[in-house]
């Protein structure tokens, strides 16, 4: 598949999905919050056609918009050469049902490559209902099952301790958390849990690369939390993380994109000094910052 300046977009295996993933994958809240089917189309196109193939997003209710139903569109004869990840936020298994039969509706197609618990840190999705018998966790397994989803992720800004203990005592195929900098010294899933992680062979995909957005209102570079002149250091921190497969980035622009098509075809693991100089400046945001992504334990 054919990138800019003729130069191949990396890949990585995704922990034992053993699926070959492009390092840079494509959240689509942005797009599905600002942009008309027509451009999140033209825009998803773009992309695909440089490599990207790994697409990431989840019902508009979980804050992107329409994005599902661009990605339908966008997916109509193309959808074996696409990596699908959607989500499903809710604790309760038979509403976990109900959402991915609507989520693939909305996308056009009968079945996902990859289906998340979404948000497992947030109030609503107490483990002890997530994992028990009628919660969303056996639910996705019987989907998984009967085909509607080849993988099975848990996802979530928050509350590791919830992680750390999810996947000592059931298997998942891939874990997306905030990896960034700044966050390590908050959440720090990079310490906490994806070592242990990585020794079940788990696959790993850092979200909030750039820290998330200042505020709901408009999605993109130019609303995120960490500074210009840092983003080139936070791509390369999320993807210098040990077993890391991907990073998904947030894009509602062709500018935007190129950039971080940029970002993922020159990437260069960071330097010790880089390393060192990284946890003091995310030291510093951190303080800025606080939980900002939701509760600690």
């Amino acid at each position: 598949m054919a990138v800019r300046g003729g130069e191949k977009l990396p890949t990585r295996i995704l922990g034992k999905a053993g699926v070959l993933v492009p390092v840079l994958g494509f959240g689509t809240a942005a797009a599905g919050t600002r942009l008309s089917l027509a451009q999140a189309v033209r825009l998803y196109e773009e992309a695909f056609s440089q490599g990207v193939t790994y697409f990431d997003t989840a019902p508009e209710f979980a804050g992107y918009g329409k994005a599902q139903e661009q990605l339908g569109h966008f997916l109509q004869g193309r959808r074996k050469d696409v990596f699908l990840a959607t989500k499903c936020f809710a604790a309760d298994g038979d509403e976990a049902l109900r959402i991915l039969e609507r989520s693939l509706h909305d996308l056009r197609t009968d079945y996902a490559d990859l289906v998340f618990i979404h948000s497992l840190g947030d109030d609503k999705m107490n483990p002890q209902i997530v994992f028990n018998r009628r919660g969303i966790y056996p639910a996705l397994l019987k989907a998984k099952t009967h085909g509607l989803t080849r993988f099975i992720g848990l996802s979530g800004h928050s509350r590791p301790g919830r992680f750390e203990e999810a996947i000592k005592h059931f298997e998942v195929d891939v874990l997306l958390n905030a990896v960034n900098f700044a966050d390590r010294h908050t959440y720090n899933f990079e310490e906490r849990v994806w070592p242990l992680a990585y020794g079940k062979n788990i696959g790993l995909v850092a979200m909030k690369v750039y820290g998330g957005q200042m505020s709901s209102a408009r999605a993109g570079l130019s609303n995120c939390m960490m500074p210009r002149t840092l983003l080139n250091f936070a791509f390369r921190y999320s993807l210098s993380q040990p077993n890391v497969a991907c990073a998904v980035i947030g894009m509602a622009t062709s500018a935007e994109l190129q950039e971080n098509l940029d970002r993922a075809k020159s990437f260069t693991p960071l330097s010790k000094q880089e390393t060192g100089f990284l946890h003091d400046a995310g030291k510093e945001l951190a303080g800025q910052w606080g939980p900002h992504l939701g509760a600690l334990v």
